[in-house]
């Protein structure tokens, strides 16, 4: 080898082999292999179980909770799919409900009864609801809204009506405790077969449930990714570490 060439070396080409020459068994071992655990690594304190089993448990309930109400919402939601043109009933004393009929954009008129009448209030709400029977056909009720400051004694009830059509029972998760209350307060015991017409609730306005749904279904699943990874890198923190026969940490 001429001393040109011998000059021509790199820096690390030299220094690779200043290493081999003075310490041999530095160019036997595998690069990054480590023989012994660090000491300052084993020092370091465990990752706190009793803040991450919290953080599982509020993220499980949250999921379990989120799948629920998405799970309550479901009719609305599909409500707010459907066809935006009213179905006609005509007079509802005549109405005998089908299946065909159920969850859909209705419109009919009527008069209604005062026998098992209640009036309430919505959390959020300024204005307020009242559910009545339709005069001459008990199996079909209707929930008309009251805009706020028209409530008393003058006021009086719509006979024509246009909104949502739904057995009472799926009528969903603002109206589930309707049969109960009308028991509560007048002692009259809706049918179970009873039908219910939310007046003034379009497919369009019911849009809010689709949305809330989609965002509740999304934030659930979000959840579950997260539970995979954090039980993951659990069980992966918990596994020992495999060794060579040498004693070096194997991948």
């Amino acid at each position: 080898m001429s001393p040109r060439s011998a000059t021509a070396r790199s820096p690390d080409q030299r220094y690779s082999a200043r290493c081999v020459s003075t310490h041999p068994e530095r160019a036997l071992s595998a690069p990054g292999g480590v023989s012994e655990p660090d000491p300052e690594l084993i020092a370091l304190p465990s990752p706190p179980k009793g803040e991450r089993r919290a953080t599982v448990a509020i993220m499980l309930v949250t999921t379990i909770a989120a799948l629920l109400l998405a799970w309550s919402l479901r009719s609305e939601a599909k409500y707010a799919t459907s066809d935006g043109q009213p179905m006609e009933l005509g007079d509802l004393t005549m109405f005998d409900a089908t299946a065909a009929t159920d969850n859909r954009y209705a419109r009919g008129s009527a008069t209604l009864g005062t026998t098992g009448a209640i009036r309430y209030g919505r959390a959020a709400e300024g204005d307020t609801f009242r559910l009545a029977p339709v005069a001459g056909n008990e199996k079909l009720w209707v929930e008309i809204r009251v805009p706020e400051g028209f409530e008393g004694p003058r006021f009086i009830p719509p006979n024509a009506f246009a909104g949502r059509l739904v057995r009472m029972s799926n009528a969903g998760v603002r109206q589930w405790m309707l049969r109960s209350d009308v028991t509560d307060k007048t002692g009259v015991k809706i049918p179970d077969d009873a039908w219910l017409l939310i007046d003034s609730t379009s497919p369009r306005a019911s849009r809010w449930a689709l949305l809330l749904t989609i965002v509740l279904v999304v934030f659930a699943a979000w959840n579950v990714v997260g539970l995979v990874r954090i039980l993951g890198r659990a069980r992966g923190a918990g596994a020992p570490i495999a060794r060579d026969e040498e004693g070096a940490a194997t991948s």
